[in-house]
């Protein structure tokens, strides 16, 4: 056998360096897939959750009719699980790699379609280029979510005595915090940690324009959801903003959904003015950026 020369080591470790200089990062990662909100609170907002997902028909030609879920979480942060009743799982909350979250969860779906039931899916640690979620969902089918109180939801009938994943449930189902999804908007929760209660919703508009509504709401003392209320600030999700209202700690959850639905009344108005932005409504929008955490 023929030994490799050092010039052909160095080639391929700049061929190497330069693949990974083209891994682009993708702001808007779940554009073009139904309920873009919805994915992005999934992934950052909700603890326990679940929703199936459609396969693309030509992965279904291709692979065969499959049960996938959507997961918040995984045992043990796992990328994908493939149980042993043959459903799949894709676990939305965990690290990636890539610049792309959508490209490392296909990579993830791809690889547990490829395991056979029962087995663990290994996922490479980088996707590398290929097909992104919309290439491998039916890109316009909602998702219809599950709130969960733990994450029992992971274990089949004759899979329950793996002692790894019953101790991973243990402390993920500790982890887990009062959450309500709120009828008033689109992927808007209400949540409950040990001393606060908050309304958190992801606007599913341009970051742009969402901002400027937000000032606009902001300079008119509109942006409150009630007395004894407060704008918290927002995060900046995925591409999109998502505002924050720190809530009283006594009033029940769903006592929020009619503030929601005429705060999101004054947003949708707000979001229609064209107007540039007044002096008042432009010291609101930097002190809403000041107020903005990015989330990744």
């Amino acid at each position: 056998m023929a030994k490799r020369s050092p010039r052909g080591d160095k080639r391929e470790k700049r061929t190497e360096k330069r693949q990974k200089v083209r891994d682009v990062y993708v702001p808007r990662p779940f554009a073009g897939l139904a309920d873009e909100a919805e994915w992005v609170a999934l992934r950052e907002l909700v603890p326990a959750a679940s929703a199936p997902l459609r396969l693309a028909p030509q992965l279904v030609a291709e692979a065969g009719e499959r049960s996938v879920v959507l997961a918040t979480v995984l045992p043990m942060a796992w990328p994908a699980m493939h149980r042993a009743d043959g459903t799949i799982f894709i676990g939305l909350q965990r690290q990636v790699n890539s610049g792309d979250v959508s490209r490392d969860l296909a990579a993830a779906l791809l690889s547990a379609v490829q395991t056979a039931p029962g087995q663990p899916v290994a996922v490479p640690a980088l996707a590398g280029p290929g097909p992104r979620l919309q290439d491998v969902l039916v890109t316009d089918a909602p998702l219809d979510v599950t709130l969960h109180e733990g994450f029992e939801f992971w274990l089949a009938a004759d899979a329950g005595d793996d002692p790894r994943v019953k101790e991973s449930m243990e402390r993920a189902n500790e982890s887990i915090y009062p959450t309500v999804r709120l009828a008033a908007a689109p992927a808007a929760y209400w949540c409950q940690v040990p001393d606060k209660a908050h309304v958190r919703w992801v606007l599913p508009d341009d970051e742009d324009p969402a901002l400027d509504a937000l000032a606009r709401l902001a300079a008119g003392d509109a942006i409150r959801l009630g007395d004894g209320t407060r704008f918290a600030g927002m995060f900046r999700a995925h591409g999109l903003l998502v505002p924050v209202w720190d809530l009283p700690h006594d009033v029940p959850a769903l006592d929020w959904d009619a503030p929601l639905a005429e705060f999101a009344k004054r947003y949708a108005e707000a979001l229609t003015v064209t107007d540039s932005l007044t002096p008042a409504e432009r010291r609101s929008r930097q002190g809403l950026l000041g107020r903005q955490l990015t989330l990744r």
